[in-house]
């Protein structure tokens, strides 16, 4: 059975909490015969209520993140899935072991290619919380990312520890990656978030189309998450 099996309809055992998290979430074991994949485990029951993402839930937009990377084929988000649990219906996603010899901030403030990825996929996607724990290297090199659970909001929020690539212009790959997003990342999430947040998603991609740059930080509202990591 492939990874993607096991961690979509394998047995799913919790193992422990993550208490700093501001949402129940839990580290689980997935297993099917011999295999088991570790993965987080965020239940809906376990969300609480946010007065500026008031539709959906968290869970929901966390597999629509994933499903865009996939779809622009950034790569950037580990394997997820909308699945049942022990604790009710939730967001699973990949567990990544990350490379504790790498120092995350300076890797989130380098010129590295997945980094300069996540910048742009952020702003598609509207990130208000891409923190510097929330940016996963491995040993492999790749770089990944994780909780989106505040992403899509029909309102200009970005927030990122991800700057430095403000007011760069684009490459021709990225000005192609955008032209296809603008046709097709709304299918791509449909039943995941609201028809508005879909509308806003294409507005945000024509306008980084016609800016042809990486967004610059907003005077209108914080664009660094605190705390930071």
């Amino acid at each position: 059975m492939q990874l993607e099996e096991i961690v979509a309809i394998g047995e799913l055992r919790v193992e422990g909490r993550f208490v700093d998290a501001s949402n129940a979430t839990l580290y689980a074991i997935t297993t099917s015969d011999e295999h088991e994949v570790p993965v987080i485990y965020k239940p809906i029951a376990g969300e609480r209520p946010l007065w500026d993402f008031p539709d959906g839930n968290l869970a929901k937009r966390e597999l629509a993140a994933y499903q865009l990377s996939e779809l622009l084929e950034l790569h950037l988000v580990p394997f997820t899935v909308l699945r049942e649990g022990p604790f009710g219906l939730g967001m699973v996603q990949q567990w990544m072991e990350i490379d504790e010899s790498i120092d995350v901030v300076n890797l989130a403030q380098s010129e590295h290619e997945d980094i300069r990825k996540m910048a742009l996929f952020d702003a598609i996607v509207n990130n208000t919380d891409r923190k510097y724990g929330h940016i996963l290297p491995t040993e492999s090199g790749k770089v990944f990312g994780c909780d989106h659970g505040v992403t899509f909001h029909e309102d200009p929020k970005l927030r990122t520890v991800l700057w430095q690539f403000a007011a760069q212009p684009f490459t021709a790959h990225e000005n192609e990656l955008l032209k296809f997003a603008k046709l097709n990342a709304g299918q791509s999430v449909a039943n995941l978030i609201t028809s508005e947040e879909i509308a806003a998603l294409g507005q945000r991609i024509e306008q980084l189309l016609d800016l042809g740059a990486f967004p610059e930080p907003s005077e209108h509202w914080p664009t660094v998450p605190w705390p930071p990591f």
